[in-house]
C-alpha cells in the first residue's frame, strides 16, 4: 500500500515509522527545510521536502497512485486542502485528517474527507477512560457513522445481559467484545461481561442512548 503523510509532526513522524515497519510504501511530506534535513538522515527517501497543499508537489510524489493520504499538520486548513486535492484531483481512494479545532469536524466531513481524528475529543474521552467515567471512545469517524470503543464496568446496566435484550436503537450495532485479550464477534445471544471492551457502530444521534445502555 502506498501511503502519503502530509506533515512531519510527532504524529506524522511516528506514524511513518510504524507504517514503514509494516512494509508499506510511505512518503512523509514536510515543507520545513530544517525539519526535513533532520528526518532525512533517519528516514532517507521516505521523506520529501515540499508542500502537501500544492498540486505540483502531490503530482510529483505520485499521489495518483496513492491508496491513502493522511494529513497531520498543526493547521486544520492545510489538512483540509491536502485531503481535498488528493480526493478531487488525484482520485486517492481514502483520505484521513487530524482536526485540531472541534468546530471544523462537520466541515471536513461535508467536504468529503473520509476519516477524521478530532484530537480534542480523543484526549477528553481518553481522560474519561482513565478515570472510569462512562464514555465512548471514537476509533473511526465516517460521514454519518462512528465506530466507538466502550469499557464495561461492574456497575454497567449491560453486565450479564444478552445483546438482544439491551434495547439497542435501530442504528446501533455491537460488533465485537475483547475479553481476556481475545476478540469475539457479538451476536444476539452473546452476553456482555464486566471488564469487556465493546466495539460498536453508532450514529451521532444514537450515541447518547448507547452510552446509557452500556
Amino acid at each position: 500500500m502506498y501511503i502519503i503523510i502530509v506533515g512531519a509532526s510527532k504524529i506524522g513522524y511516528n506514524l511513518a515509522k510504524a507504517l514503514i515497519a509494516e512494509t508499506h510504501e510511505v512518503l512523509l511530506i514536510e515543507r520545513n527545510r530544517t525539519k526535513y534535513n533532520i528526518l532525512t538522515k533517519e528516514l532517507g527517501e521516505a521523506v520529501f521536502h515540499g508542500d502537501g497543499c500544492e498540486v505540483g508537489c502531490l503530482k510529483y510524489v505520485g499521489a495518483s497512485r496513492a491508496d491513502l493520504l493522511i494529513a497531520v499538520t498543526g493547521r486544520d486548513e492545510q489538512n483540509l486542502v491536502s485531503c481535498q486535492l488528493a480526493k478531487l484531483l488525484f482520485c486517492v481512494p481514502k483520505t484521513l485528517a487530524v482536526i485540531n479545532d472541534p468546530k471544523n469536524e462537520e466541515l471536513f466531513k461535508s467536504l468529503g474527507v473520509d476519516l477524521t481524528i478530532n484530537t480534542t475529543t480523543y484526549i477528553s474521552t481518553l481522560i474519561g477512560h482513565r478515570l472510569n467515567i462512562d464514555i465512548l471512545m471514537p476509533l473511526l469517524t465516517f460521514k454519518n457513522l462512528e465506530i466507538v470503543q466502550a469499557e464495561i464496568y461492574e456497575s454497567s446496566p449491560a453486565v450479564n445481559r444478552q445483546v438482544k435484550d439491551l434495547g439497542l436503537p435501530s442504528h446501533v450495532l455491537l460488533i465485537a467484545a475483547i475479553r481476556n485479550g481475545e476478540a469475539m464477534l457479538l451476536k444476539g445471544d452473546s452476553v456482555i461481561m464486566a471488564q469487556d471492551t465493546v466495539i460498536a457502530m453508532t450514529t451521532r444521534e444514537t450515541e447518547s442512548e448507547l452510552r446509557k445502555i452500556l
